[in-house]
């Protein structure tokens, strides 16, 4: 059964680092394009961050660039988004999903993706 399980979120002080896991079962994750998302309390989910199979291509919303990196284990079959500088406008529940088949590119639309975690709560505050 093909699982996706984030972990990592909790509260941090405006500044500080977080880093957020997904960990992927049933499937090899390496093979297939990841997103990272966010929703925000009464707000649209919005694409965070995403690479594509093979880390082929990498993107990042304007909003974290420079701040927040996507990166893969292939040996632990995990994803992870390394979030830096945080502030309190990255106050969401994150969640990583996975696009189901090996389509090349990646993407913000919550559409194109097919699985999804169950979300990680982030709160940056002081």
């Amino acid at each position: 059964q093909l699982q996706l399980v984030e972990s990592g979120g909790g509260l941090v002080q405006p500044g500080g680092s977080l880093r957020l896991s997904c960990a992927a079962s049933g499937f090899t994750l390496r093979d297939y394009a990841i997103g990272w998302f966010r929703q925000a309390p009464g707000k649209e989910r919005e694409g965070v961050s995403c690479t594509s199979k093979n880390d082929d291509s990498t993107y990042y919303a304007d909003s974290v660039k420079g701040r927040f990196t996507i990166s893969r284990d292939n040996a632990k079959n995990t994803v992870y988004l390394q979030m830096n500088s945080l502030k309190p406008e990255d106050t969401a529940v994150y969640y990583c999903a996975v696009k189901g088949n090996r389509e090349h590119g990646c993407s913000y639309y919550t559409s194109w993706y097919d699985y999804w975690g169950q979300g990680t709560q982030v709160t940056v505050s002081s």
